[in-house]
């Protein structure tokens, strides 16, 4: 199973990872609407994508739970990719501790929390660190569906550095390695260079350059937030 996961904000693709600003207390909605949904070098759905998003930040805590959702526009192989996604995050200075549970029902007795190994969840928990331009990332499965194969624990890791802010526009490039049984084309699972990449935002647009060396595969994604 593959999935975008927003950690905080559940950003997609390349953006993904955590932003130095605190969410307001309260309710937050969004949607994202993207050209293709690519999530740590890996294209998922084969379609444009729109990408409804839920969150509640508790005051005093600073506490974020969450939904987040991709639902391919056309079909692929006679079905539409799905994908419905609950997160709880919980600051801690710098960082953040999130757990996610990602669903991908493949067919319709899919049941939203089997978490069996063969079932159509995967629980990560991640740590995400932000300071200024720079924002880290480390994850891993721990529990549910981590492949076809059963549950192997794969890990993510990922460094994302903001190195242009002017006229309005902001640049980051982002460098991430993850198992390659998992994110790349390799049946192993050592760890390997599977994402890397440019975005480039102004007012609710961005534009995003991805590459995954491991499989090879160029992809440049537009995303418009609403």
């Amino acid at each position: 199973m593959k999935k975008t996961a927003k950690l905080l904000t559940l950003a997609v693709a390349l953006f993904a990872g955590f932003g130095g600003t605190a969410q307001a207390e309260g309710f937050k909605i969004g949607a994202d609407a993207v050209t293709s949904y690519v999530w740590r070098g890996i294209e998922i759905g084969n379609s444009a994508a729109i990408q409804p998003a839920l969150s509640y930040t508790f005051a005093g805590s600073g506490i974020v739970v969450g939904g987040w959702g991709s639902y391919a526009v056309t079909e692929n192989n006679h079905s539409r990719y799905k994908e419905v996604d609950l997160y709880a995050t919980v600051p801690v200075g710098p960082f953040s501790l999130t757990a996610t549970d990602y669903f991908v029902p493949v067919g319709s007795n899919d049941k939203s929390f089997d978490f069996s190994n063969d079932g159509p969840n995967v629980v990560e928990l991640s740590v995400g660190y932000a300071q200024d331009n720079l924002s880290l990332l480390a994850a891993i499965n721990v529990a549910g569906n981590d492949t076809s194969l059963g549950y192997k624990n794969a890990k993510y890791f990922e460094a994302g550095y903001k190195f242009y802010n002017k006229d309005g526009y902001t640049a980051k490039g982002v460098v991430g390695f993850g198992n390659e049984d998992y994110y790349g084309a390799a049946k192993d699972d050592n760890i390997a260079l599977v994402n890397t990449g440019i975005s480039v935002s102004k007012d609710r647009y961005t534009a995003s350059y991805i590459y995954n060396p491991n499989t090879e595969a160029s992809h440049l994604v537009f995303m418009a937030s609403f």
